[in-house]
């Protein structure tokens, strides 16, 4: 069976047997339509497999509805996991969409965010529409409805609140629109009535196997800062939001072994709740392929062994960009242990305390205007660390730097490393952890030179830098790998005796 669109996704052949065996490798990279019921689903639905002639393939949501079809109640098509064949890079749709997940879409229109991507409007539509099936408004008109499709199935949030959460200003056109999409109204969805609880929500985010959770927990706990975050071997815990009115998260496996994370989430402000999961989608790198990125690193000899060890392993993303941007100043040349302790003292002094704690969750990480111009030194940094803390503080009021998820790598970096005190290390650091860039690569890190060398002497720079041209363009995924084999091969503390 061929594929309905012109826009990549896997060949026909591999659809079919991915659809017939239920595949959950390509869940979410195609979806599945049924002419004779005119409803779209996951290549892992459950439901009796249709007959050939009556399926179609599409790459996306968005392109399945465009052509008239419904998402299934049963595997519900707002699970799958994303496309980050579309969601990564520097191409003109990756951009687009990296500033839908920020909420940029809600106000800027289509000309605005093509001057964003560095296109004009008309380029833009005829790319979405070509490539993924629809133009940008639908697609994403169609990520909002799924959002507001999960909460109205697994929450009992209020209609109205549902419709602030997906992006929604109005009541009225939430309807209008949830209706067109599903054939029924929002509340015809609910198996149980709305109720306000004022308690946490649990949502499911779903990923495609092998996906490595522990790894990333361990990256995060030796770099977990008390009173913000908590990390254990199970479980990401976090305080986000504003002194007055914070929120808190708890991330763990879902249970009995479903390919997805099991969020709670306590948010005061709805219409805050769709960005907030789509950062934790990216930050834990929920929409990888690890099939693709598996397919083009293998081909190394450096890396092979390492995939074939930690196929699932993931790129572990950062909350916040200033927040990353201070740890990467305070890790420059010294180890992770030193720079958690320096960071640990800054939120101790400067974090803002938020006024309903809950278990240890104390403390917002602070903000540029309270370490524009901190005492930093008083709290052990070198005059030159705390110079570089300030001026990039400073750098973000001004509008000079800044953490837009659309902007390009090589134009990140080149303006980053203009600052005193940044160089190619840290804006690269900078670049995997705020970004999530499945690219950025510190190529003068230690750790890293050492681990390409394997047994051999330790490669220079610019060694590494020319071997890694054949990693592109998933060179951050070869970093964490690369670092974990380090990590594995270090020898064990020595105990000490008493």
């Amino acid at each position: 069976m061929a594929p309905s669109h012109d826009h990549p996704i896997p060949d026909g052949k591999t659809c079919e047997q991915a659809r017939l065996s239920r595949d959950a490798r390509f869940d979410g990279l195609f979806f599945t339509a049924v002419t004779s019921t005119r409803i779209y689903c996951r290549p892992v639905c459950p439901a009796p497999s249709p007959k050939p002639q009556n399926v179609r393939y599409y790459g996306s949501a968005a392109a399945a509805e465009a052509a008239g079809f419904r998402p299934c109640l049963r595997c519900r098509p707002e699970l799958a996991p994303g496309n980050d064949a579309w969601q990564r890079g520097d191409h003109v749709i990756a951009r687009t969409l990296k500033l839908m997940d920020s909420g940029a879409f809600d106000e800027l229109s289509v000309d605005a965010m093509a001057e964003r991507v560095g296109v004009g409007a008309r380029q833009l539509r005829r790319v979405f529409v070509e490539r993924l099936g629809a133009p940008p408004i639908s697609v994403h008109t169609t990520r909002r409805l799924l959002f507001a499709k999960q909460l109205l199935t697994e929450t009992t949030m209020p209609v109205t609140e549902v419709a602030l959460a997906s992006g929604f200003g109005s009541l009225r056109r939430f309807n209008a629109a949830f209706l067109q999409a599903n054939r029924m109204a929002p509340r015809d969805l609910r198996r149980h009535p709305s109720a306000t609880t004022g308690d946490a929500i649990t949502l499911r985010l779903s990923y495609r196997p092998p996906y490595d959770f522990e790894a990333i927990l361990a990256f995060l706990r030796g770099r977990a800062l008390p009173g913000v975050e908590q990390v254990d071997e199970h479980s990401y815990a976090r305080v986000f939001g504003t002194p007055d009115a914070p929120g808190w998260l708890h991330l763990s496996a879902w249970p009995g072994g479903d390919h997805a994370l099991r969020l709670e989430l306590h948010c005061p402000q709805p219409g805050q709740m769709l960005g907030v999961v789509n950062k934790l989608r990216r930050m834990f790198d929920l929409d990888a392929s690890p099939q693709s990125i598996g397919d083009a690193l293998k081909e190394s000899p450096v890396l092979r062994p390492l995939l074939r060890k930690r196929p699932g392993l993931r790129l572990p993303g950062g909350w916040d960009g200033f927040e990353i941007a201070v740890r990467a100043i305070l890790g420059q040349q010294v180890s992770v242990a030193a720079a958690r302790t320096l960071a640990t003292r800054i939120v101790q002094r400067f974090g803002t305390p938020v006024t309903s704690p809950v278990a240890g969750l104390e403390r917002l990480f602070p903000g540029p205007e309270l370490l524009v111009e901190a005492d930093l030194k008083a709290l052990g940094l070198t005059t030159a660390r705390a110079a570089t803390v300030r001026g990039v503080a400073q750098a973000l009021l001004d509008g000079r730097i800044d953490f837009r998820s659309e902007q390009p790598l090589d134009e990140f970096v080149e303006r980053w490393v203009a600052l005193p005190g940044i160089g190619e290390w840290t804006a690269h650091y900078m670049a995997m952890r705020a970004l999530s860039h499945p690219d950025a690569f510190p190529a003068a890190d230690l750790i890293l030179r050492r681990a390409a060398a394997g047994d051999g002497p330790e490669l220079s720079t610019k060694a590494l830098t020319s071997l890694a041209e054949g990693w592109r363009p998933w060179r951050a995924y070869s970093v964490m790998h690369l670092w974990r084999s380090a990590s594995d091969a270090a020898p064990p503390p020595k105990k000490k005796v008493a």
